[in-house]
């Protein structure tokens, strides 16, 4: 068991969303769920039998969701970060991870799911070129970056290898 564990809260979509986010991540899995029984069900007016928590791993990192109820929602001040190696992978975790999620689509790799978790999808290349210590380059790969919503690698290289 990990020593720290990302607990997400949801109004009632804990478990769609669990078998939501393990489609998409290679490597993961539901681990566990637990019900609400007649006690939990009369303290929170969730029906008995309905999902509370939903344990799950994505990629080896556990979560935990819980059925909470209404009164809380994710913001933008949370997010995670999706490593990717390549342009394929850019697309796939941004196309599925943004499939019924909010149409305004945000800036430089960030995106909102369905269930409003907040997802960076970025290119492992983009940090390397960032960390650069041609600072002009960094500067151009930034200038790039900020044009972006989804991040394209071809044009971060185009701008990282640009003559000045």
């Amino acid at each position: 068991m990990q020593k720290i564990t990302p607990f997400l809260w949801f109004d009632n979509q804990a478990e769609e969303a669990a078998n939501f986010y393990t489609s998409i991540f290679k490597n993961s899995k539901v681990t566990s769920v637990t019900r609400y029984d007649e006690a939990g069900a009369k303290a929170t007016g969730r029906p008995k039998g309905t999902a509370m928590t939903v344990a799950f791993q994505l990629e080896g990192q556990e979560f935990v969701a819980l059925n909470g109820g209404p009164h809380f929602k994710f913001t933008e001040a949370i997010s995670f970060f999706v490593n990717c190696k390549t342009q394929e992978e850019v697309d796939y975790y941004w196309e599925k991870l943004s499939e019924g999620g909010d149409e305004r689509a945000q800036q430089c790799g960030w995106l909102k799911d369905k269930y409003g978790l907040s997802w960076q999808v970025v290119p492992t290349a983009l940090v390397e070129m960032l960390q650069d210590k041609d600072a002009a380059k960094a500067k151009r790969v930034m200038e790039a970056m900020l044009k972006m919503i989804k991040i394209d690698i071809k044009t971060l290289k185009q701008a990282y290898d640009k003559k000045e």
